[in-house]
């Protein structure tokens, strides 16, 4: 996930820029963004603890990889508002159920600190070499390349995940 999320990071602003966005629309685009995956978070708490964190976490990244693929498509500022808002309810619904699983499964208590700077740390880390990558793909071929990528990484972590998930819920029964 931090991988494909990654890979967009800073360029985000130049795609925007040239779909026709100002500096004041990429604003706008981006505080959208926040303000859904913000007010998301606490309903989808709500709705994971009832259904299961793991199912709404797999949805979350299906979402994320379809959203994701909709940035082909993006060829105005209205386009971007709809697929950044998607990308929101996606991020909404697998970012706090990852944040509840890895909290369950991850160990006893004498180790916090150290468990959760790891879980950090590697994130920013693959982050950043996935920003790399991001940038020289769009160098080298085109925002669309790099999107494609981007959603076919993001497929593979779902279809990833939902696999582990399944297997620990058929074997831990």
């Amino acid at each position: 996930m931090g991988f494909a999320i990654g890979m967009f990071g800073p360029l985000y602003a130049l795609f925007a820029e040239e779909v026709g966005g100002s500096i004041l629309d990429i604003s706008w685009v981006y505080a959208l963004y926040l303000g859904i995956i913000g007010f998301g978070v606490l309903v989808v708490g709500k709705i994971a603890d009832r259904v299961g964190a793991e199912l709404v976490m797999v949805l979350g990244y299906g979402l994320s990889a379809l959203a994701t693929f909709g940035f082909v498509f993006v060829d105005s500022m209205r386009a971007l508002f709809l697929v950044q808002g998607l990308t929101g309810v996606a991020r909404a619904m697998w970012e706090p159920t990852w944040f509840a699983l890895y909290d369950r499964h991850s160990g006893d208590d004498t180790q916090d600190g150290y468990i959760w700077g790891l879980a950090s740390g590697l994130w920013y880390m693959l982050s950043a070499v996935a920003m790399l990558f991001g940038g020289y793909i769009v160098a080298h071929h085109s925002f669309d390349m790099l999107f494609i990528v981007m959603g076919c990484v993001l497929t593979v972590t779902t279809i990833y995940t939902a696999q582990i998930l399944r297997y620990r819920v058929h074997y831990s029964k």
